[in-house]
Protein backbone atom coordinates (compact mmCIF):
# COMPACT_ATOMS: atom_id res chain seq x y z
CA UNK A 1 0.00 0.00 0.00
CA UNK A 2 1.19 3.62 -0.48
CA UNK A 3 2.34 6.00 2.20
CA UNK A 4 -0.33 6.45 4.87
CA UNK A 5 0.15 10.21 4.45
CA UNK A 6 0.78 12.49 1.48
CA UNK A 7 4.40 13.36 0.78
CA UNK A 8 3.99 16.85 2.21
CA UNK A 9 3.18 15.21 5.55
CA UNK A 10 5.61 12.30 5.34
CA UNK A 11 9.01 11.48 6.79
CA UNK A 12 11.40 9.64 4.47
CA UNK A 13 14.89 8.33 5.30
CA UNK A 14 17.41 8.28 2.42
CA UNK A 15 20.76 6.52 2.77
CA UNK A 16 23.64 7.37 0.45
CA UNK A 17 22.21 10.89 0.41
CA UNK A 18 25.48 12.80 0.13
CA UNK A 19 25.66 12.73 -3.70
CA UNK A 20 24.25 11.23 -6.88
CA UNK A 21 20.88 9.47 -6.79
CA UNK A 22 20.53 9.93 -3.03
CA UNK A 23 20.93 13.70 -3.23
CA UNK A 24 18.61 13.92 -6.25
CA UNK A 25 15.99 11.86 -4.38
CA UNK A 26 16.26 14.11 -1.32
CA UNK A 27 15.69 17.18 -3.51
CA UNK A 28 12.70 15.59 -5.25
CA UNK A 29 11.14 14.80 -1.87
CA UNK A 30 11.89 18.26 -0.47
CA UNK A 31 10.18 19.91 -3.44
CA UNK A 32 7.04 18.05 -2.42
CA UNK A 33 7.33 19.24 1.17
CA UNK A 34 8.50 15.99 2.74
CA UNK A 35 10.60 15.75 5.88
CA UNK A 36 13.85 14.17 4.68
CA UNK A 37 16.35 12.34 6.88
CA UNK A 38 19.75 12.29 5.18
CA UNK A 39 22.26 9.52 5.93
CA UNK A 40 25.77 8.89 4.58
CA UNK A 41 29.34 8.88 5.86
CA UNK A 42 30.24 12.46 4.88
CA UNK A 43 28.73 14.96 7.35
CA UNK A 44 29.91 18.00 5.37
CA UNK A 45 28.34 16.81 2.13
CA UNK A 46 25.11 15.94 3.95
CA UNK A 47 24.92 19.46 5.36
CA UNK A 48 25.16 20.87 1.84
CA UNK A 49 22.36 18.60 0.66
CA UNK A 50 20.27 19.54 3.72
CA UNK A 51 20.63 23.26 2.97
CA UNK A 52 19.38 22.73 -0.55
CA UNK A 53 16.45 20.62 0.71
CA UNK A 54 15.39 23.46 3.03
CA UNK A 55 15.64 25.96 0.18
CA UNK A 56 13.29 23.71 -1.81
CA UNK A 57 10.68 23.74 0.95
CA UNK A 58 11.32 20.57 2.93
CA UNK A 59 12.65 19.99 6.41
CA UNK A 60 15.91 18.05 6.59
CA UNK A 61 17.73 16.17 9.34
CA UNK A 62 21.38 15.15 8.90
CA UNK A 63 22.45 11.89 10.56
CA UNK A 64 25.98 10.80 9.53
CA UNK A 65 25.79 7.02 9.29
CA UNK A 66 27.95 4.13 8.15
CA UNK A 67 25.37 1.62 6.93
CA UNK A 68 27.74 -1.29 7.59
CA UNK A 69 27.18 -0.71 11.33
CA UNK A 70 23.74 -2.10 12.31
CA UNK A 71 23.66 -0.14 15.56
CA UNK A 72 24.38 3.09 13.70
CA UNK A 73 21.49 2.35 11.32
CA UNK A 74 19.20 1.66 14.30
CA UNK A 75 20.23 5.02 15.75
CA UNK A 76 19.46 6.64 12.39
CA UNK A 77 15.90 5.28 12.55
CA UNK A 78 15.47 6.36 16.17
CA UNK A 79 16.74 9.89 15.41
CA UNK A 80 14.36 10.21 12.47
CA UNK A 81 11.37 9.13 14.55
CA UNK A 82 12.36 11.32 17.49
CA UNK A 83 12.74 14.40 15.27
CA UNK A 84 9.64 14.01 13.10
CA UNK A 85 7.43 11.64 15.12
CA UNK A 86 7.39 8.70 12.71
CA UNK A 87 8.92 7.14 9.59
CA UNK A 88 6.70 6.72 6.51
CA UNK A 89 9.26 5.78 3.87
CA UNK A 90 12.81 4.45 3.75
CA UNK A 91 15.12 4.45 0.71
CA UNK A 92 18.15 2.13 0.81
CA UNK A 93 20.50 3.73 -1.69
CA UNK A 94 24.05 3.63 -0.25
CA UNK A 95 26.49 1.80 -2.53
CA UNK A 96 30.16 1.51 -3.47
CA UNK A 97 31.98 -0.51 -6.12
CA UNK A 98 35.35 -2.08 -6.84
CA UNK A 99 35.97 -2.36 -10.57
CA UNK A 100 38.37 -4.91 -12.01
CA UNK A 101 38.71 -8.55 -12.94
CA UNK A 102 37.24 -10.79 -10.24
CA UNK A 103 40.58 -12.38 -9.34
CA UNK A 104 42.36 -9.01 -9.20
CA UNK A 105 40.00 -7.22 -6.79
CA UNK A 106 41.50 -7.31 -3.27
CA UNK A 107 39.51 -9.55 -0.95
CA UNK A 108 39.15 -6.76 1.62
CA UNK A 109 37.56 -4.49 -0.98
CA UNK A 110 35.24 -7.21 -2.23
CA UNK A 111 34.12 -7.82 1.35
CA UNK A 112 33.57 -4.10 1.95
CA UNK A 113 31.39 -3.79 -1.18
CA UNK A 114 29.25 -6.64 0.16
CA UNK A 115 29.09 -4.98 3.58
CA UNK A 116 28.03 -1.59 2.22
CA UNK A 117 25.69 -2.61 -0.58
CA UNK A 118 24.06 -5.82 0.61
CA UNK A 119 24.46 -5.81 4.40
CA UNK A 120 23.85 -2.06 4.45
CA UNK A 121 20.49 -2.73 2.83
CA UNK A 122 19.84 -5.58 5.27
CA UNK A 123 20.50 -3.23 8.20
CA UNK A 124 18.25 -0.59 6.65
CA UNK A 125 15.37 -3.01 6.15
CA UNK A 126 15.67 -4.35 9.71
CA UNK A 127 15.79 -0.85 11.19
CA UNK A 128 12.91 0.48 9.08
CA UNK A 129 10.31 -2.28 9.51
CA UNK A 130 9.32 -1.62 13.16
CA UNK A 131 8.96 2.12 12.55
CA UNK A 132 6.97 1.67 9.34
CA UNK A 133 4.67 -0.71 11.22
CA UNK A 134 4.30 1.79 14.06
CA UNK A 135 3.24 4.45 11.52
CA UNK A 136 0.43 2.18 10.34
CA UNK A 137 2.26 1.21 7.16
CA UNK A 138 4.71 2.67 4.71
CA UNK A 139 7.05 2.02 1.82
CA UNK A 140 10.56 0.61 1.69
CA UNK A 141 12.47 1.22 -1.56
CA UNK A 142 15.71 -0.62 -2.36
CA UNK A 143 17.91 0.75 -5.15
CA UNK A 144 19.19 -2.42 -6.79
CA UNK A 145 20.36 -1.34 -10.30
CA UNK A 146 19.60 -3.18 -13.53
CA UNK A 147 22.70 -5.20 -12.58
CA UNK A 148 20.40 -7.01 -10.17
CA UNK A 149 18.91 -8.68 -13.24
CA UNK A 150 21.76 -8.72 -15.77
CA UNK A 151 25.54 -8.80 -15.31
CA UNK A 152 28.49 -6.74 -16.53
CA UNK A 153 32.20 -7.66 -16.60
CA UNK A 154 34.63 -5.99 -14.18
CA UNK A 155 31.79 -5.47 -11.67
CA UNK A 156 31.66 -8.86 -9.93
CA UNK A 157 31.28 -7.55 -6.37
CA UNK A 158 28.69 -4.95 -7.36
CA UNK A 159 26.76 -7.45 -9.51
CA UNK A 160 26.67 -9.98 -6.68
CA UNK A 161 25.38 -7.48 -4.12
CA UNK A 162 22.69 -6.10 -6.40
CA UNK A 163 21.39 -9.57 -7.21
CA UNK A 164 21.33 -10.19 -3.46
CA UNK A 165 19.34 -7.01 -2.79
CA UNK A 166 16.71 -8.07 -5.30
CA UNK A 167 16.37 -11.50 -3.71
CA UNK A 168 16.21 -9.98 -0.23
CA UNK A 169 13.40 -7.63 -1.25
CA UNK A 170 11.39 -10.46 -2.82
CA UNK A 171 11.71 -12.61 0.30
CA UNK A 172 10.86 -9.84 2.77
CA UNK A 173 7.83 -8.90 0.66
CA UNK A 174 6.60 -12.49 0.84
CA UNK A 175 7.15 -12.65 4.60
CA UNK A 176 5.27 -9.41 5.22
CA UNK A 177 2.34 -10.70 3.20
CA UNK A 178 2.08 -14.12 4.85
CA UNK A 179 2.43 -12.66 8.35
CA UNK A 180 -0.33 -10.10 7.89
CA UNK A 181 1.91 -7.02 7.56
CA UNK A 182 0.93 -6.09 4.02
CA UNK A 183 0.51 -2.44 5.05
CA UNK A 184 4.28 -2.23 4.46
CA UNK A 185 5.31 -2.27 0.79
CA UNK A 186 8.77 -3.35 -0.38
CA UNK A 187 9.82 -1.99 -3.77
CA UNK A 188 12.90 -2.54 -5.91
CA UNK A 189 14.14 0.01 -8.46
CA UNK A 190 16.42 -1.10 -11.31
CA UNK A 191 18.17 1.94 -12.83
CA UNK A 192 20.17 1.97 -16.06
CA UNK A 193 23.53 3.79 -16.17
CA UNK A 194 23.12 7.10 -14.31
CA UNK A 195 25.14 10.33 -14.52
CA UNK A 196 26.52 10.46 -10.97
CA UNK A 197 30.02 10.61 -9.41
CA UNK A 198 29.83 6.82 -8.93
CA UNK A 199 32.44 5.88 -11.56
CA UNK A 200 34.84 8.57 -10.31
CA UNK A 201 34.55 7.29 -6.73
CA UNK A 202 34.76 3.54 -7.42
CA UNK A 203 37.82 1.51 -6.54
CA UNK A 204 39.72 0.90 -9.78
CA UNK A 205 41.99 -2.07 -10.47
CA UNK A 206 41.87 -1.98 -14.27
CA UNK A 207 44.76 0.40 -14.94
CA UNK A 208 42.39 2.44 -17.12
CA UNK A 209 40.08 5.40 -16.78
CA UNK A 210 36.53 4.34 -15.85
CA UNK A 211 33.56 5.68 -17.78
CA UNK A 212 29.86 4.74 -17.55
CA UNK A 213 28.55 2.59 -20.41
CA UNK A 214 26.05 4.72 -22.33
CA UNK A 215 23.24 5.58 -22.63
CA UNK A 216 23.63 7.65 -19.47
CA UNK A 217 20.52 9.06 -17.76
CA UNK A 218 20.32 12.00 -15.33
CA UNK A 219 19.86 11.08 -11.64
CA UNK A 220 16.44 12.75 -11.62
CA UNK A 221 15.13 9.82 -13.68
CA UNK A 222 15.75 7.54 -10.69
CA UNK A 223 14.69 10.14 -8.11
CA UNK A 224 11.30 10.62 -9.74
CA UNK A 225 10.88 6.85 -10.02
CA UNK A 226 11.51 6.49 -6.29
CA UNK A 227 9.03 9.27 -5.51
CA UNK A 228 6.39 7.49 -7.62
CA UNK A 229 7.06 4.24 -5.78
CA UNK A 230 6.59 5.96 -2.44
CA UNK A 231 3.22 7.27 -3.62
CA UNK A 232 2.12 4.22 -5.62
CA UNK A 233 4.22 1.18 -4.69
CA UNK A 234 5.06 -1.54 -7.20
CA UNK A 235 7.11 -4.60 -6.41
CA UNK A 236 9.73 -3.71 -9.04
CA UNK A 237 10.30 -1.08 -11.70
CA UNK A 238 13.02 0.10 -14.09
CA UNK A 239 14.47 3.61 -14.29
CA UNK A 240 15.63 4.41 -17.83
CA UNK A 241 14.45 2.72 -21.00
CA UNK A 242 17.76 0.94 -21.58
CA UNK A 243 17.35 -0.93 -18.31
CA UNK A 244 13.96 -2.26 -19.39
CA UNK A 245 15.39 -3.34 -22.77
CA UNK A 246 18.37 -5.09 -21.18
CA UNK A 247 16.10 -6.95 -18.78
CA UNK A 248 13.87 -8.08 -21.63
CA UNK A 249 16.81 -9.33 -23.69
CA UNK A 250 18.27 -11.17 -20.70
CA UNK A 251 14.97 -12.98 -20.08
CA UNK A 252 14.39 -13.89 -23.73
CA UNK A 253 17.87 -15.18 -24.55
CA UNK A 254 20.14 -15.09 -21.50
CA UNK A 255 23.20 -16.72 -23.08
CA UNK A 256 23.15 -14.44 -26.12
CA UNK A 257 22.45 -11.33 -24.01
CA UNK A 258 25.24 -12.25 -21.62
CA UNK A 259 27.76 -12.41 -24.46
CA UNK A 260 26.49 -9.22 -26.09
CA UNK A 261 26.49 -7.20 -22.87
CA UNK A 262 29.92 -8.53 -21.94
CA UNK A 263 31.34 -7.35 -25.28
CA UNK A 264 29.53 -4.00 -25.05
CA UNK A 265 30.60 -3.22 -21.47
CA UNK A 266 34.20 -4.23 -22.24
CA UNK A 267 34.23 -1.73 -25.12
CA UNK A 268 32.46 1.19 -23.38
CA UNK A 269 33.44 1.03 -19.70
CA UNK A 270 36.91 2.53 -20.17
CA UNK A 271 38.21 5.86 -21.39
CA UNK A 272 41.52 6.60 -23.14
CA UNK A 273 43.44 7.52 -19.98
CA UNK A 274 45.39 5.30 -17.60
CA UNK A 275 44.91 5.14 -13.83
CA UNK A 276 46.88 3.82 -10.87
CA UNK A 277 45.21 1.26 -8.63
CA UNK A 278 42.93 2.98 -6.14
CA UNK A 279 40.50 1.89 -3.43
CA UNK A 280 38.32 4.92 -4.21
CA UNK A 281 35.60 5.54 -1.66
CA UNK A 282 35.26 1.90 -0.62
CA UNK A 283 36.83 2.58 2.78
CA UNK A 284 36.73 6.38 3.01
CA UNK A 285 34.03 8.99 2.47
CA UNK A 286 34.77 11.39 -0.38
CA UNK A 287 31.29 12.54 -1.42
CA UNK A 288 31.01 16.18 -2.42
CA UNK A 289 27.21 16.69 -2.54
CA UNK A 290 27.30 16.56 -6.36
CA UNK A 291 24.27 15.04 -8.07
CA UNK A 292 25.95 14.48 -11.41
CA UNK A 293 29.28 13.05 -12.47
CA UNK A 294 29.85 15.10 -15.61
CA UNK A 295 29.04 12.29 -18.02
CA UNK A 296 26.26 14.20 -19.79
CA UNK A 297 28.26 14.31 -23.05
CA UNK A 298 27.81 10.56 -23.40
CA UNK A 299 24.06 11.09 -23.68
CA UNK A 300 24.71 12.34 -27.20
CA UNK A 301 25.52 8.76 -28.16
CA UNK A 302 21.99 7.70 -27.29
CA UNK A 303 20.74 7.60 -30.90
CA UNK A 304 23.61 5.41 -32.10
CA UNK A 305 23.34 3.19 -29.06
CA UNK A 306 19.59 2.89 -29.33
CA UNK A 307 20.17 1.60 -32.85
CA UNK A 308 22.78 -0.82 -31.52
CA UNK A 309 20.43 -2.03 -28.79
CA UNK A 310 17.73 -2.41 -31.45
CA UNK A 311 20.02 -4.63 -33.49
CA UNK A 312 20.85 -6.60 -30.36
CA UNK A 313 17.15 -6.99 -29.63
CA UNK A 314 16.60 -8.21 -33.19
CA UNK A 315 19.46 -10.64 -32.75
CA UNK A 316 17.92 -11.83 -29.52
CA UNK A 317 14.58 -12.39 -31.25
CA UNK A 318 16.25 -14.26 -34.14
CA UNK A 319 18.28 -16.35 -31.74
CA UNK A 320 15.21 -17.20 -29.69
CA UNK A 321 13.22 -18.10 -32.80
CA UNK A 322 16.06 -20.29 -34.07
CA UNK A 323 16.32 -22.07 -30.74
CA UNK A 324 12.56 -22.70 -30.70
CA UNK A 325 12.74 -24.01 -34.26
CA UNK A 326 15.53 -26.41 -33.35
CA UNK A 327 13.56 -27.68 -30.37
CA UNK A 328 10.48 -28.21 -32.52
CA UNK A 329 12.50 -30.20 -35.10
CA UNK A 330 14.00 -32.46 -32.44
CA UNK A 331 10.76 -32.92 -30.50
CA UNK A 332 9.30 -36.45 -30.69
Amino acid sequence: MPLTRTLDDATVVVTGASSGIGAATAYALARRGADVVLAARSADALQQVARRCRELGGRALVVPTDVTDPEAVNRLAARAAAEFGRIDGWVNNAAVSAVGLFDEIPVAEFRRVVEVNLLGTVHGVRAALPWLAAAGGGVLVNNASVLAEVAMPYQSAYNATKHGIRGLADTVRQELRVTGRSAISVCTVLPATIDTPFFRHAANHTGRELTPPPPVYPPEVVAETIVRLLCRPRRETYAGGAARLLGLQWRLAPALAERALGWYAHRTQFGPGTRLDSSGNVFRADADAERVGGWHGRRRRLVRLTAAFGLAAAGTAVGTAAAMARRSRTAP
